[in-house]
């Protein structure tokens, strides 16, 4: 094999990321309030948003459109941001999550404070489940 045919096999070969390099990068872009840009760089396509049974505005969505939708609609409606944190990322095996609080004012709710878990599932360098707890 002569060198260039060994750096073309080298520039074909993809890694995946770990679910360390997941929640590290997740952890960088939510840092920047970066929701959106998390949803296109590290969501897989058949992606699941899963909210708790008791939520009242919010259901849940499959598939990387519909979870953009979903979100879309929930920050249409958030007239204010006073504060908001997230921690940084717990990671076990193929799992992160992360604790999160806001206090935001949200048309036709009011000013409200959340404080919630939220975790993602990685497979294959991509996030396949988010499930939100509050």
């Amino acid at each position: 094999m002569n060198e260039s045919q060994n750096i073309s096999i080298m520039t074909t070969i993809q890694t995946t990321m770990t679910t360390q390099e997941v929640a590290a990068r997740f952890n960088e872009l939510a840092q920047q309030e970066k929701w959106f840009e998390i949803q296109d760089e590290l969501f897989a396509d058949n992606v699941k948003s899963i909210e708790p049974s008791h939520a009242k505005d919010l259901t849940n969505a499959e598939g990387k459109a519909a979870v953009r939708k979903k979100g879309e609609e929930w920050v249409k409606r958030v007239e204010a941001r006073h504060a908001s944190h997230t921690s940084e990322p717990v990671v076990s095996a193929n799992y992160f999550a992360v604790g999160r609080q806001t206090d935001i004012t949200v048309r036709g709710i009011g000013r409200i404070k959340v404080s919630e878990i939220m975790l993602y599932e990685v497979r294959e360098g991509q996030i396949v489940m988010e499930q939100f707890f509050y």
